[in-house]
């Protein structure tokens, strides 16, 4: 059987921009058809903005890469119209376990509540998500969206000419120019994009590496995620297991250091380690391999002019939490409507700064987590180890050290705490829903909220009386009218214990503003200042 990674999804086809007389612009270019660079333009088409993706290859990635897909991704990529086609082929968990020697130090569970469509976890492999989203831009393009996957299209210059951005293409039949009113560049840790630019990151490199081995076998290990602190088949480092779809294993060796990469990525150095941990009498298959160093880097801004940075393009982190990908997907998340309103003329082009504001503060909160799980899995003193060595082994028996085990910060959402587009708010209602917080899911009328929410800014009116619809500054508010008695997990997750609230949801589906009760020029208020005109 030929396997995703080994056929091209987007195959070099010419295109009519080679042939035009004169250099075409085009609305929005998005280079890099990974999984932010298609969720970009996904984003983009849905609400009828063209958009152009290049990419210097034309098929899905090799190996599985990113693996781990938090709740909150998918709830964006349901937005996006393949969230549920994830879930249904994903291996879903919410379990963990870590482990010191042999030993089982304490197990937790990420969604320990129920009334949510969304686990709080699945596992999938990076090639399936590409696939996904590829197929969607397929359907996009057949229902006649404004939508374009240019393969094997390849950025060799760009530049910033003020009111658009010029780039050179290279391709199999030669290359051409074209224009963009706006770039988006997701092309990865080595961006292209952001080196012609002139542009590096800001941060830090750990001294240490990672081999990553995606192993075929069966194996009845549960569907949790487990990390071991000084296996007996890697003593005095770390491990890490997790199953995938396919009986797919990824399983992650601490080495240290001072390695020698061509020796560790011998087949039989990677396999004198599967056997130290699997056994002997275990047959499987080395499907992928790799090594990785921890680094926890971004660039100072995430605008440039008429360029945007998004995904890894913008920020790295260590992959022990699983904040890379779902990190870039709340970047785009972030974007895409503001550039719609920019585009559209309703809002200054003031917004997207704003863009850059809120995702460098998510960008430092996945850092200052991703930079506390590295220092304990992997600590640089006698003092820090003395540390970890004690919390683990009091973790054990006593709850309290547990907190304090850090195996990876797993990824959660960001709330925008201090963003310039937050309007009022009020201690009546529950604090984690604040303005910036992304809203929570609750079941609706036999369905979910979330899959009620997005795309467009709304005001929910939860058992108070106000407006069926609204308009303010250009912008079309949708108004749904909630009642709590009919719907308890509303009342419960977004009353607290207020009798009635209204909250302004913006097109991602974060909060922009709350009140115990209606005020219209209150809510017209805080829409101009969520879309930078407040």
């Amino acid at each position: 059987m030929t396997r995703i990674f080994e056929t091209p999804l987007y195959p070099y086809q010419r295109s009519p921009d080679q042939d035009a007389p004169k250099c075409v612009r085009h609305p929005v270019v998005v280079v890099g058809a990974g999984p932010i660079g298609l969720a970009m333009a996904i984003d983009l088409a849905q609400q009828d903005v063209p958009v152009v993706v290049l990419d210097d290859n034309d098929k899905v990635s090799f190996g599985s890469r990113a693996i781990c897909f938090a709740k909150r991704p998918l709830e964006i990529l349901d937005r996006l119209g393949c969230g549920e086609t994830m879930v249904k082929k994903g291996v879903t968990w919410n379990v963990g376990k870590v482990f010191t020697d042999t030993r089982e130090t304490y197990s937790f569970d990420l969604l320990p509540e129920g009334g949510h469509k969304n686990p709080a976890f699945i596992n999938l492999q990076q090639y399936y998500l590409e696939e996904y989203l590829v197929r969607r831009v397929r359907e996009l393009e057949a229902d006649g969206k404004p939508i374009e996957i240019r393969g094997r299209n390849k950025v060799a210059a760009l530049s910033d000419n003020g009111g658009f951005v010029r780039l050179e293409v290279e391709t199999p039949e030669g290359p051409y120019n074209l224009e963009a009113d706006w770039l988006v560049a997701c092309d990865g840790a080595n961006s292209s994009a952001r080196r012609m630019l002139g542009h590096d990151f800001v941060g830090k490199v750990f001294e240490d590496n990672f081999l990553i081995a995606d192993v075929v076998m069966d194996a009845d290990f549960p569907t949790e995620r487990w990390f071991w602190f000084d296996p007996p088949f890697n003593r005095g480092q770390s491990a890490l297991l997790h199953k995938q779809p396919d009986n797919v294993w990824r399983i992650d060796f601490q080495l240290g250091w001072d390695i020698d990469r061509e020796e560790e990525l011998k087949p039989e150095n990677i396999d004198r380690r599967l056997r130290a941990m699997l056994g002997d009498d275990v047959e499987y298959e080395l499907e992928w391999s790799s090594i990785y160093t921890f680094q926890c880097r971004r660039m100072e801004k995430f605008r440039h002019g008429r360029v945007l940075f998004a995904g890894d393009a913008a920020h790295q982190v260590s992959p022990f939490g699983a904040r890379g990908a779902n990190s870039g997907l709340q970047d785009t998340d972030n974007l895409f409507w503001k550039l719609k309103l920019v585009l559209d003329g309703t809002a200054p082009e003031t917004l997207l700064d704003t863009y850059s504001a809120e995702r460098t503060y998510g960008a430092d909160e996945n850092i200052v987590n991703s930079t506390r799980s590295t220092e304990f899995i992997t600590p640089k003193s006698e003092i820090s180890r003395l540390f970890r060595d004690a919390v683990l082994d009091l973790a054990v028996d006593h709850e309290f050290a547990r907190p304090l085990v850090n195996s990876g910060r797993l990824s959660v959402p960001c709330t925008y705490d201090g963003s310039p587009l937050n309007g009022p708010d009020t201690d009546a209602l529950p604090h984690g829903l604040r303005p910036g917080a992304p809203a929570t899911d609750a079941p609706l009328d036999g369905g979910w909220l979330l899959d009620r929410l997005g795309n467009r800014f709304q005001l929910l009116l939860i058992g108070c009386e106000g407006p069926d619809s609204l308009e303010e500054s250009g912008v079309d508010v949708e108004v749904l009218h909630l009642d709590p008695a009919k719907n308890p997990e509303i009342g419960s997750r977004y009353l607290g214990g207020a009798p009635k609230a209204v909250y302004l949801l913006r097109p991602d589906q974060h909060v922009a503003a709350r009140w115990v009760d209606h005020d219209e020029a209150a809510v017209r208020a805080a829409v101009r200042r969520a879309i930078a005109k407040g």
